[in-house]
């Protein structure tokens, strides 16, 4: 069978990435950030949250790209129906063995050898599951505040405004939306930082505003009761027993629980939890000290798949 085709977008933007469009699978095209000509040392795969897309890691790659000492290579994945990825016509294809095929289907026509892997939310579970069905594709895993247990009240928190948001004006207005959805999970956030957010969650085609995801992702969590929490991931997330693993947890989230990150202290004794103060689910990942954190921890992946 032939690999997936690849089309590459003329040029390096002003932004320092180039766009990259890779045909999935069943033929839809997923749009992928490089950032990086030729890094050394392990390339770091990005995965971003449900309604979330690649931007989510812009300053990190780009911090991670121009390292001096040791630059990266960085891919950020915008899965299907988000960013400039195709929409899937099938709401049902929204599903992580669709998604996990995606995955695959990317670093596969990337030839993206063994990497690190950085996954937000959603992305940190299709990373688990990277683990367990193609384990020599991961060298070093980090989990942005996700872990084998969901909080099912963070669910439905999320539940009450994906794919349902209210169309702003602009994006000042959209920050303001979204500060007033978010505070509590993210007091003091600046005004800078929800505009930021902003303009991830909306973008502007034809005068209008739009969301940057399909709305039909909201039907992933039709079925989220409280009363009927996710079955638990303790397999998969065993399956990164072999690679350096990196916790981000944000201190107010309702996704990550202690007692699960407890758990996971617990079957891994060399894990590497990172906390993040006055943020929920989930960290940004912008701060210069929390970049500068996953730099080192990244450092620590390219020594043990040497095998130091």
């Amino acid at each position: 069978m032939a690999g997936p085709d690849i089309v590459k977008e003329p040029g390096i933007d002003e932004t320092g990435f180039a766009s990259l469009f890779v045909t999935a699978p069943d033929c839809l095209r997923l749009h992928v950030r490089r950032y990086g000509d030729r890094g050394r040392g392990l390339p770091i795969v990005c995965l971003p949250g449900l309604t979330r897309n690649g931007t989510d890691f812009h300053e990190l790659a780009t911090a991670l790209t121009r390292d001096a000492a040791q630059p990266r290579l960085v891919f950020t994945i915008d899965s299907r129906g988000r960013g400039r990825s195709d929409y899937d016509p099938n709401p049902e294809n929204y599903s992580f063995p669709v998604e996990l095929a995606d995955v695959l289907a990317v670093i596969t026509a990337l030839e993206i050898g063994p990497a690190l892997v950085l996954g937000t939310s959603r992305g940190g579970i299709l990373t688990m599951l990277l683990g367990a069905a193609r384990p020599t594709a991961i060298a070093g895993a980090i989990l942005n505040d996700i872990g084998p247990v969901i909080d099912v009240k963070g669910l439905v928190r999320i539940k009450g405004y994906a794919g349902k948001l209210p169309t702003p004006r602009g994006y000042e207005e959209g920050a303001e939306i979204l500060r007033r959805l978010g505070d509590a999970q993210f007091p003091g956030l600046s005004p800078e930082a929800w505009l930021r957010q902003a303009k991830q969650v909306w973008r502007q085609q034809d005068g209008a505003m739009m969301l940057a995801y399909d709305a039909n992702l909201a039907k992933t969590l039709e079925t989220i009761d409280v009363e009927r929490p996710p079955p638990a991931l303790w397999a998969q997330f065993d399956s990164l027993a072999r690679v350096p693993l990196m916790v981000v947890h944000g201190a107010n989230s309702d996704i990550l629980s202690a007692a699960t990150l407890d758990t996971m202290r617990e079957r891994r004794l060399d894990i590497d939890i990172l906390e993040v103060p006055n943020q929920g689910h989930a960290p940004l990942l912008v701060e210069p000290d929390v970049i500068a954190r996953i730099a080192a921890f990244v450092t620590l992946c390219d020594v043990s798949a040497l095998g130091f």
